[in-house]
C-alpha cells in the first residue's frame, strides 16, 4: 500500500479529537465526571459541552480544572502557539 495516501487521513485523525469522560470519586465519596478535552481541536468550550452531554442536561457543578497555560506572546511564533498539545481536563458532579 502507499503510505501517501494514508497520511491526510492520519494527519487528520490525530488533529480532530473528542472530549472523553470516565466517573471519578471524590474525597468525600461523591460520584463526578472526569471529562478530559485536551489538544489542539479541543477547547474549554468542548469540556462543558461533554459535561452538559454526560449530565443528560439535569446541570452540573464544576469541582476543578486543570490545563496548559497560555504561552506568553513573546513565546508564540509569528503569533500563534505552535508545537506545544494542550491539556485540559474538568472534574464536574451532575446535579
Amino acid at each position: 500500500m502507499n503510505m501517501n495516501k494514508w497520511l491526510p487521513l492520519i494527519a487528520v485523525l490525530m488533529l480532530s479529537g473528542c472530549a472523553t469522560s470516565e466517573t471519578a470519586y471524590l474525597n468525600n465519596g461523591e460520584q463526578g465526571l472526569s471529562i478530559d478535552c485536551s489538544g489542539e481541536a479541543n477547547s474549554w468550550a468542548t469540556c462543558y459541552e461533554k459535561a452538559d452531554a454526560s449530565c443528560a442536561g439535569t446541570g452540573y457543578r464544576i469541582v476543578g480544572t486543570d490545563g496548559t497555560p497560555q504561552p506568553k506572546e513573546s513565546d508564540k511564533t509569528l503569533g500563534v502557539d505552535v508545537g506545544n498539545y494542550k491539556t485540559r481536563s474538568v472534574l464536574v458532579v451532575c446535579k
